[in-house]
């Protein structure tokens, strides 16, 4: 249960931002929850061997190299997606921060109190 809020919160942030961003569009809401599942299923494949394989220039520029990543990560969604996509690298980069800080915030209102 818990698996599925997430992925419709994700699923609300990645709308919002596609409303927002000029360059990034979704086709409407079943899209993005289309876009939330890729991105969760990627996230849980791709970018661990990206992280380990890139590992040298991640330490190199302290991290920020992740931000690199994860732009990748929404490129790569949107070339398997049909309704959903992104403009250029830059779009990519800015999308995959709003869509972090967006999920964090929505998810720390969403929270359930662990007892």
């Amino acid at each position: 249960m818990n698996l599925i809020i997430r992925l419709l919160i994700n699923a609300l942030a990645v709308f919002v931002l596609a409303h927002i961003l000029n360059g990034v569009t979704v086709d409407g809401y079943l899209g993005a929850i289309i876009v939330a599942i890729v991105l969760a299923i990627l996230n849980l494949l791709v970018k661990p061997i990206l992280v380990v394989l890139t590992l040298p220039i991640t330490v190199v520029t302290l991290g920020l190299f992740l931000l690199v990543i994860n732009a990748l990560i929404i490129l790569l969604a949107d070339k398997l997606i049909d309704g959903f996509g992104v403009a250029n690298f830059w779009t990519a980069l800015l999308f995959s921060v709003l869509l972090s800080i967006l999920q964090w915030l929505l998810q720390s209102i969403f929270k359930e109190d662990k007892k």
